[in-house]
């Protein structure tokens, strides 16, 4: 199979052009100008927002007329990540697609089908005239990866329909009515670089090739985190000698699980043959932990170049904060009929070095706010007890369930009809706009679906090509029975 031949051919070849177009986070400026393009040359209804949210409004087919509008909801920015030895500039190329068995993947980098296969799922249909719908308004919100703007700054009036289809979610065959809430946690150490004592002798230590993954949907896997492993080190190092820190480098997005990192740390010249003896000890303790979920981790450890470290206290309360930080899945639902699922978590995701401070991020989640706020409040805490300064933002709030949804109802039906089977009516861990959508428009019926996804947030991303094809089906037979 080559990517011509994929099917939905009408979907696949809206998302090979969705992906020549560069879209990262906060940067969907030739995205906006494409999609704009798209619907005012086919001689339909399109506006922007001032936040830069994009709406394309198609009239009903006819004898359809009077069926509710139907929105279908999909972000236009995606993560930008790759293989550190991939040269690609993700700004200004195309992604390159390649075929793998059933699986469509990237060379290199992110693929971009979180969520650009949402966006070309609608712009198929507005580019269709033989799919039978009632008025449509196609929503391409921005930024959702970094912050949710977009839907938080879409504002009421905007919208009309009754119905909302999130294109985002990651499971074909899973309907999805409830999502956790969220908020990012930002400390800030501050200090004066400083030389490091005389006879000291500078480090490297680093560990690459961790599966990674998406910090809510992936969380209950329990996979290696780059930074709290290289944090374990450092501690326990730190607490055997006078370890002074110099770069710590890990983590690039905030709702990611990070899959590499680095450290620069310089100690005394004769415990270094120690050092080297504990690290190989170390790395095979924690491979084995691991040897399920990240079986090909790759550690190395050599000399580095002197340079100027970290004041001592800063050192010391900076690995110390981060071995002490909880991290991972914290609690499960309480309900009974959703007590698979993660209802709190937190996710400690970069680690960045830059000339007088360090700055680190953590995410956490929650479906339960009182929970959300709690864990914040607990990784705040830890920060400014090492001394950082710390911020966090407004956060987004968590989608509930609506146990009434004619939409949810109708999406059931339909999928057992086309499939002979009952789909999964589930919750899921990871923010989704929906949230914010129901505080602006309370009255909307909300479901979420889209086609299996794996590795998103990574250079593995990948999308698998038969369930495009059924979640096709399946969102077009629902939209000709949502009446």
């Amino acid at each position: 199979m080559t990517n011509k031949e994929l099917k939905p051919a009408q979907v696949f070849e809206q998302f090979a052009k969705i992906n020549a177009i560069p879209r990262p986070s906060k940067h969907e400026e030739r995205m906006i100008e494409y999609l704009v393009e798209f619907g005012k040359s086919r001689n339909l209804e399109t506006k922007v927002d001032k936040t830069g949210n994009v709406l394309i409004c198609k009239p009903a087919t006819k004898g359809m007329e009077n069926v509710p509008t139907v929105i279908l909801q999909s972000h236009m920015d995606m993560v930008c990540d790759k293989l550190v030895d991939v040269d690609f500039d993700f700004y200004n190329d195309p992604i390159k697609t390649k075929v793998e068995g059933e699986w469509l993947t990237a060379e290199g980098t992110t693929l971009g089908a979180d969520d650009g296969i949402g966006c070309a799922y609608e712009l198929a249909i507005l580019d269709s005239d033989d799919i039978e719908h009632g008025p449509i308004e196609c929503l391409f919100t921005v930024d959702e990866e970094t912050g949710l703007t977009g839907a938080f700054g879409l504002e009421a009036g905007f919208l009309s329909g009754k119905y909302l289809i999130n294109l985002d979610s990651e499971d074909e065959g899973q309907l999805f009515v409830s999502c956790a809430g969220g908020i990012t946690t930002a400390a800030t150490f501050s200090f004066e670089r400083e030389d490091a004592p005389m006879d000291y002798f500078f480090m490297e230590a680093s560990l690459k090739g961790l599966i990674g993954g998406h910090s809510g949907d992936d969380i209950n896997k329990q996979r290696a985190n780059a930074i709290k492993i290289l944090s374990r080190f450092l501690y326990m190092e730190q607490e055997k000698m006078d370890l002074r820190l110099a770069q710590w480098n890990s983590g690039k997005m905030h709702n990611a699980i990070p899959r590499d990192g680095k450290v620069i740390f310089a100690v005394p010249t004769n415990k270094k043959e120690e050092v080297k003896a504990d690290w190989n000890i170390f790395t095979n303790d924690v491979q084995d932990e691991y040897h399920v979920s990240d079986p090909n981790m790759v550690w190395n450890m050599e000399s580095a170049d002197t340079q100027k470290v970290m004041e001592k206290k800063v050192s010391r309360n900076l690995i110390s904060a981060i071995q002490a930080m909880i991290n991972g899945p914290i609690a499960n639902c309480q309900d009974e009929i959703i007590s698979y699922l993660v209802e709190t978590s937190s996710n400690i995701a970069s680690v960045q070095s830059e000339d007088n401070k360090v700055e680190v991020v953590a995410s956490q989640r929650s479906s339960v706010m009182s929970n959300l706020k709690n864990i914040a409040n607990s990784i705040k805490a830890c920060f400014e007890l090492a001394g950082a300064k710390v911020e966090q933002g407004d956060g987004y709030p968590a989608w509930k369930m609506n146990p009434d949804s004619r939409l949810v109802e109708v999406a059931v039906e339909e999928y057992k009809k086309l499939f002979g089977k009952e789909p999964k009516v589930l919750g899921i861990h990871a923010g989704l706009e929906c949230g914010l959508f129901s505080e602006k428009y309370p009255d909307l019926d909300m479901v979420s679906f889209g086609p299996t996804l794996r590795f998103v947030h990574t250079p593995e991303e990948r999308l698998h090509i038969p369930s495009a094809q059924m979640v096709w089906d399946h969102l077009l037979a629902v939209l000709k029975n949502i009446k």
